[in-house]
């Protein structure tokens, strides 16, 4: 079997990769009989000649492979037809953008193969990019707070060497008694939490935060049942109830968004989960927030004030919550959002080792073992030209299987 380390084509570019040059060493010492293959690239944080000093032949036409492994969606002319793919496909929502990509997977036979499907048998997901869209998200936020109060200046993200070099820049400002609001306990939420206790910031309990007056920075970070509610007043004692019957509960996170300072949002939001903070929390004459860095980065979504994904050469844009509408970051009544959907980019050289790792252990052993843990099955959308049976939905007004395309 041979492995391609494709190269990025996505615009704008993605400097990660899913193996660093240390990783697909390991990947070769534990699966010798692997042939792996580099596709040059001049976007990668990782140059050619690191892979070259590692062994590893460069090439640019890596099309005699048969297992091709990326980040980001493949521009349809470089679909390479018959072969496997791997890569975030950003599809399975049914997302417009990648409709015609989807589509031509399907006719040029391709089996797919998606990150974001890559689970366990209890359905939880094993590798993802969360933990540095945490650690970088949340350095956002202290960044947007330092630049709305001309408090500090800290430097890019992008601008910084590593997830060590973030937080030493961190350790130097000197914050007010703010009190910061986070939403999620999975991966993206233990991104947040590494960086708040690097910071030596107090965590404290949902209930102390609401209450009590603290003299230096705090925080504390909830779960789904700490900012939602049932609708009939019945009080949920397990997450379950929530996930199992989302349309029965509302949003109370009002009372955290007139404690709160800054708001980090981590979390998951089903479909048909309730908003989490809205345009009448917003307007809210006893709203306290300032900085809202939406890591999840839902547009239109259960943050009303993330109206738009910005970037990483602009993250940072105002949200005037009497209008509804963007702002100078400066203005008076602006809350300042941060909603970057490609955060890890910022670290890209952390968050590809840490990816390669997790890939590495989780998916690589399945294509030598004829995945007797059915890691490979589950996380297939496409198989030879169709889709495959927990795909099919995507067939409703999304993409046509086996009808030719011009």
């Amino acid at each position: 079997m041979k492995f391609a380390i494709i190269k990025e084509r996505k615009s704008p570019p993605d400097k990660r990769v899913v193996f660093s040059p240390t990783m697909l060493l390991a990947f070769k010492e534990q699966f010798p009989q692997a042939e792996i293959m580099v596709e040059s690239s001049d976007v990668r944080i990782f140059n050619d000649d690191e892979y070259r000093n590692a062994g590893f032949d460069v090439k640019d036409d890596v099309s005699d492979c048969d297992v091709f492994i990326g980040v980001k969606e493949v521009p349809v002319d470089a679909l390479v037809p018959h072969k496997k793919y791997f890569f975030f496909s950003h599809t399975i929502k049914k997302q417009p953008h990648n409709q015609k990509m989807l589509q031509a997977i399907i006719d040029k036979e391709i089996t797919l193969y998606d990150h974001e499907t890559v689970t366990d048998a209890n359905h939880k997901r094993l590798i993802g990019f969360g933990r540095y869209a945490g650690i970088v998200g949340t350095y956002n936020a202290f960044r947007a707070f330092g630049l709305k109060f001309e408090l500090y200046n800290l430097p890019k993200a992008e601008t910084l060497q590593d997830r060590d070099a973030l937080i030493a820049r961190l350790k130097r400002i000197v914050l007010p008694p703010i009190k910061i609001v986070v939403t999620g306990k999975g991966k993206v939420g233990g991104g947040i939490k590494e960086i708040l206790d690097a910071m030596k910031i107090k965590e404290v309990s949902a209930d102390n935060f609401l209450n009590k007056v603290y003299s230096s920075p705090v925080y504390t970070q909830l779960d789904v049942l700490d900012y939602n509610m049932r609708k009939d007043g019945v009080v949920a004692t397990a997450a379950e109830d929530f996930f199992d019957h989302p349309t029965e509960y509302v949003s109370n996170f009002r009372r955290f968004s007139n404690a709160s300072d800054i708001f980090i949002a981590g979390h998951f939001h089903g479909n048909d989960s309730p908003d989490i903070l809205t345009q009448d929390m917003l307007k809210d004459k006893d709203c306290k927030l300032k900085v809202v860095a939406d890591i999840s980065c839902d547009v239109a979504g259960p943050v009303a004030c993330t109206v738009r994904a910005s970037c990483i050469a602009e993250p940072l844009y105002g949200y005037n919550p009497f209008s509804g509408e963007e702002t100078d970051v400066h203005h008076p009544a602006a809350i300042v959002v941060m909603a970057v959907d490609n955060l890890p980019c910022e670290l890209p050289r952390d968050a590809s080792e840490g990816f390669g790792e997790m890939f590495l252990k989780h998916v690589v052993p399945a294509f030598y073992n004829n995945d007797k843990d059915g890691v490979l099955k589950r996380a297939m959308i496409t198989q030879d030209g169709k889709l495959t049976e927990k795909f099919k939905y995507l067939n409703e007004n999304y993409i046509q299987e086996n009808v030719p395309h011009i």
